[in-house]
């Protein structure tokens, strides 16, 4: 029987990259943070959802441009992403205020 050889190497760890995850990681969890604080310090209303909305939009933005590399490609090809997610947030935004509208009328 023939004995196998396996030659394993162990890279040492990479700093800048465990550095830049914790660090991404600081600032997903400082919004997090910031939106736990609205969350418990602002009465419920068209303002606290206003923010949960743009903190979420931040969170979303960021983890696409950190994990998924979109932040470091061209603009082309950044636009040809965020522009249709632009475009289904407005649809959905015009779909619950036309939805809202058509409740008034029933009432």
């Amino acid at each position: 029987m023939e004995q196998e050889n396996s030659n394993v190497q162990v890279i040492p760890a990479d700093k800048d990259k465990i550095k830049k995850i914790w660090r991404v990681a600081g600032i997903l969890a400082l919004v997090t943070a910031i939106e736990f604080g609205f969350a418990f310090g602002m009465a419920a209303g068209d303002v606290r959802t206003f923010i949960f909305i743009f903190l979420t939009i931040v969170k979303a933005f960021y983890i696409v441009a950190e994990f998924m590399h979109l932040g470091h490609e061209r603009k082309s090809l950044i636009y040809s992403v965020i522009l249709p997610m632009l475009f289904v947030v407005f649809l959905i935004f015009i779909l619950m205020y036309q939805g809202s509208a058509i409740l008034d009328v029933l009432h």
